[in-house]
């Protein structure tokens, strides 16, 4: 009887867990259109969190700083030091957009390891980080295919687009593919990462103690770091390699 209740209950966990669902959608009308809800709902949070705390870490700016306006000043400073790196010399103008970019994309993936959207019921749907959904992904890495091609034809006008033809017309579908195959391999790299980690740490919830997961989720942490600086680097040197038209 021990053994076949064991079975029943092992039968039963199985089964919980091919119910295990990520996800879910909560959707809004706008107009004729259907939007995910949930996506615009946390990234309103994100944008607030990181407004919030800039806007507290520097409004009484010293000339030695001292606790957060130190903090943001060495984030700045790796900012300005991965787009120096990947772009050159001109990389002034673009540490705005990498820096949104990096700050989006990590705050975006630690609120969904630290903070309990699951926690607040939705009519249907569930919240979870905005980088959680390929619709969030996919326009980050647009917006970087817009930057980079902004950025070549700013410095080299339309000779820009003779890089399609280098070294010999022949590679002309192969390099025109290799800019479709950037936002691509963003957007399904950030997504799959994300997707991946919260699938992990609900299956593991659903088989062993709350305590057990916790090193996982520490790792989800250090990851989600990692993506975001993957993502911020990749998108300085896919700007840097249009500006200076070399592969």
């Amino acid at each position: 009887m021990n053994v076949l209740s064991c079975s029943i209950n092992t039968l039963k966990g199985l089964y919980d867990i091919s119910g295990v669902e990520v996800g879910q959608h909560f959707y809004w009308k706008i107009g004729g259109f259907q939007v995910h809800g949930q996506v615009l709902i946390t990234s309103w949070v994100v944008i607030a969190i990181l407004l919030g705390s800039a806007t507290i870490a520097v409004r009484n700016p010293q000339t030695i700083p001292t606790g957060g306006q130190n903090f943001f000043e060495y984030v700045l400073e790796f900012i300005r030091d991965v787009s120096k790196t990947q772009i050159g010399e001109e990389y002034g103008p673009w540490v705005p957009f990498i820096g949104t970019m990096f700050l989006f994309i990590f705050v975006s993936n630690w609120s969904g390891a630290l903070l309990p959207w699951k926690i607040i019921q939705l009519p249907h749907g569930e919240l979870a980080a905005p980088t959680n959904d390929i619709n969030t992904t996919v326009a980050l890495a647009l917006l970087t295919s817009v930057a980079y091609f902004y950025a070549g034809l700013t410095k080299k006008g339309l000779g820009y687009f003779g890089k399609y033809i280098q070294p010999t017309p022949i590679l002309l579908p192969i390099n025109i593919l290799e800019d479709f195959t950037k936002p691509l391999s963003l957007s399904f790299r950030l997504f799959g990462n994300i997707l991946a980690d919260e699938l992990v740490v609900v299956v593991l919830v659903s088989l062993v103690p709350s305590v057990v997961p916790i090193p996982v989720m520490f790792l989800g942490l250090f990851t989600s770091g990692i993506q975001a600086l993957i993502f911020a680097t990749l998108a300085a040197a896919y700007i840097g390699e249009s500006m200076e038209g070399h592969h």
